[in-house]
């Protein structure tokens, strides 16, 4: 099995969080490209164990003036295709529904999610939310739900889709299992006119929901990486023999 993840990100400095780090802890080798800043994306996913889409400030709507969206939009069916997992998480799960003819669009009324919120399974999925029932967002639009996917949850605020899977291995989030502490406090620093939007909380809370809800969130993440497949890289003897 290949020991590396293709990791996708939007903006030059972002980072993988906490998803990237349960990664490498795991053994995997990541992998980070920016198609938005021109990184060619590779040809062949097969050579990766897997495939991580992230979040970014830009609308998976934007295929028309990003070529980057355009690209991710496209190489999503590539993957889709190959077999190899996928996780999308944010504007990742917004490219994912749009690749599979769903749309995405900002609530009506402009309403926001930033902060932690609660989601709800829906019935037949409680097992893959029993360590974490709350999750960090930061978004201004959302997906639909597109066909042939299986919903996993629901939101019980202004954005009613939450989570899907297509087939056993590729799964969509809205929500952001990455975050940090540490990207936190810079969200909040480089984005804090999204805290006067309708919906958003303020930072408190969510500084106070991260130390309510990181544990249960960290071992959520690593069960989803169990069922997407990815177990680790198998230690070579000579490791085992250290």
């Amino acid at each position: 099995m290949p020991d590396k993840v293709l990791i996708v990100v939007h903006q030059k400095h972002s980072t993988p969080g906490r998803v990237g780090e349960l990664l490498e802890a795991r053994g995997y080798t990541l992998d980070r490209l920016c198609p938005c800043l021109d990184h060619p994306l590779p040809p062949d996913p097969s050579e990766y164990a897997a495939v991580v889409v992230f979040g970014g400030p830009m609308s998976a709507n934007d295929d028309h003036c990003l070529a980057g969206i355009g690209r991710e939009i496209d190489y999503t069916n590539r993957v889709l295709d190959s077999g190899v997992p996928y996780l999308g998480i944010c504007l990742g799960a917004q490219i994912l529904a749009r690749a599979l003819g769903g749309s995405v669009t900002p609530h009506p009324q402009n309403h926001v999610e930033v902060g932690y919120t609660r989601v709800e399974p829906v019935p037949g999925a409680e097992e893959l939310f029993e360590h974490s029932r709350f999750f960090y967002q930061w978004h201004r639009e959302g997906f639909e739900m597109p066909r042939g996917a299986t919903p996993l949850a629901t939101g019980t605020g202004a954005f009613p889709n939450q989570a899907f899977r297509v087939g056993e291995k590729v799964y969509g989030l809205q929500f952001h299992p990455e975050i940090t502490l540490a990207m936190i406090h810079r969200w909040n620093l480089g984005g804090g006119h999204r805290l006067h939007l309708p919906g958003a909380q303020p930072k408190r809370a969510h500084l106070k929901g991260f130390e309510l809800f990181n544990d249960g969130i960290e071992r959520w993440t690593n069960a989803l990486f169990d069922r997407m497949g990815l177990m680790g890289v198998p230690l070579s003897r000579a490791e085992a023999a250290e």
